[in-house]
């Protein structure tokens, strides 16, 4: 899968490779269909004019006119006559061309001959041929530039003798492969320049809707994000704009329905508060009082995770060390088992008020359930973590989890009697979360499990 890795991700990658793939099997293409246009051309230039001269020998031969040149073959001009030879002089020749062979014959078969064997053989050209001599200076240099000559060997028909000529032979065409090459390379330019351009003025604007969306936080104040690229990328970023604003004006308008329901909730626990000061039985009254308690916690764990996602108080810098001892100091004051371990001094900016509440609800799930809390910090160079342990006997493991969806408890471990709605960890993981930490749950070897905040340092 190492292609795969290197496959670009961005749009104006992706887009340039794909045409520059798309080019190239074009060219490609081209190249194949120009090369054996020009193979046939050859072919035909000098299969057409030897089967002619073959033919035409053929008539002076049976005439009784034709004339042998008085050369022997090896030391005549390249480009000589036919010749009548008794043998075939290219007899075991390594460099035949089937392709002119079957050419040749086709020619003479539509010329009305039918020939015994054909054999071919290409042989280089030394400038040195003492036979170029024959030639005159120019003819001899066109002769040389091509590079190669063919020799053609045609047996006669009944075994008579063969005819053999001589012809020049134009070695792979690299002039066509230059030019192919230079002519992709000005495509390449032409082409994938203005797609690039292209690509990357939609990319643009794509890459600061997708920073926007995820620097995006409800409540957030920010312009509107300029509509710039295409039409239809224009019309995306439109679109999230009057998201955002739609967005926007629901949680303004579920911040005031909370807030409603907060006061028509609190009005009547408060007139309960004071009807039951009349109850005369102590112990009664002490549950009514413990259950309307309850019944503000709750409503108030809920208020406050329907609206972390608008927090009204701004982040600050703050010692953390001094936020979590100030919180251990309050249950002690209340007489609960919980110990702090002592830790250097670490400044975050974060908001205090939601960071204490997830503390106390870890430390008050650790002294319900685990019969006590130790609290201490563990700081690293990139975060801090705020760990709560207890003696408890731990979650199971495929539970731990579960735990921190909302009004979910573990009847296992827990009961009634503990009060609580089990929004106290979904409420300390939105919290951390929204600081950019997470809240994890880990059960410890020796017993006992171990509640971490995790917040970054930044």
């Amino acid at each position: 899968m190492t292609w795969w890795r290197r496959w670009p991700r961005s749009l104006a990658g992706q887009l340039a490779l794909l045409v520059a793939v798309a080019l190239f099997v074009a060219q490609a293409i081209n190249f194949a269909v120009i090369f054996e246009a020009r193979r046939q051309i050859r072919l035909q230039s000098i299969t057409g004019p030897a089967a002619a001269r073959i033919a035409d020998a053929e008539d002076r031969i049976a005439l009784g006119r034709f004339r042998q040149p008085n050369q022997p073959f090896e030391q005549a001009e390249p480009r000589g006559r036919i010749r009548l030879l008794a043998t075939n002089p290219i007899a075991g020749s390594t460099s035949r061309r089937a392709d002119v062979e079957a050419a040749l014959r086709t020619e003479l078969g539509d010329l009305g001959i039918k020939p015994g064997r054909i054999v071919s053989a290409i042989r280089p050209i030394d400038r040195n041929d003492p036979r170029l001599r024959l030639f005159g200076r120019r003819q001899a240099q066109r002769y040389v530039r091509f590079g190669a000559e063919l020799i053609l060997a045609v047996e006669r028909p009944g075994g008579r003798g063969w005819l053999v000529q001589r012809s020049p032979w134009q070695r792979p065409d690299r002039l066509l492969l230059g030019t192919l090459i230079i002519q992709t390379l000005v495509l390449y330019v032409i082409v994938l320049l203005p797609m690039l351009w292209a690509a990357r003025r939609i990319s643009r604007p794509l890459q600061m809707l997708a920073a926007a969306a995820r620097r995006y936080r409800p409540g957030d104040v920010a312009p509107p994000l300029d509509e710039r690229g295409p039409n239809d990328v224009r019309a995306v970023i439109a679109a999230f704009n009057q998201l955002r604003l739609r967005v926007s004006a629901m949680l303004d308008e579920k911040d005031r329905m909370l807030g409603a329901i907060g006061h028509d909730l609190r009005t009547p626990l408060a007139a309960l508060r004071v009807r039951i000061e009349s109850v005369e039985d102590e112990d009664d009254r002490a549950r009514m009082a413990d259950t309307i308690d309850e019944m503000n916690r709750t409503l108030d764990d809920i208020l406050s995770l329907a609206r972390l996602g608008r927090p009204s108080e701004a982040a600050t810098t703050v010692d953390l060390a001094a936020l979590v001892d100030a919180v251990v100091e309050d249950f002690v004051a209340l007489g609960a088992p919980v110990t702090f371990a002592g830790a250097e001094r670490v400044t975050l900016s974060l908001r205090p008020s939601l960071i204490r509440r997830a503390v106390r609800n870890l430390i008050e799930n650790a002294v319900k359930y685990g019969g006590m809390a130790a609290v201490r910090l563990e700081v690293s160079k990139t975060d801090v973590a705020i760990v709560v342990a207890d003696q408890g006997p731990g979650i199971p493991e495929d539970k731990l989890e579960a735990v921190f969806d909302a009004f979910t408890r573990l009847e296992t471990s827990r009961n009634r009697d503990t009060g609580g709605a089990g929004l106290g960890l979904a409420l300390a993981r939105a919290i951390a979360r929204e600081a950019g930490g997470d809240v994890l749950l880990a059960n410890r070897p020796d017993g006992g499990l171990d509640a971490t905040i995790t917040l970054p340092r930044r």
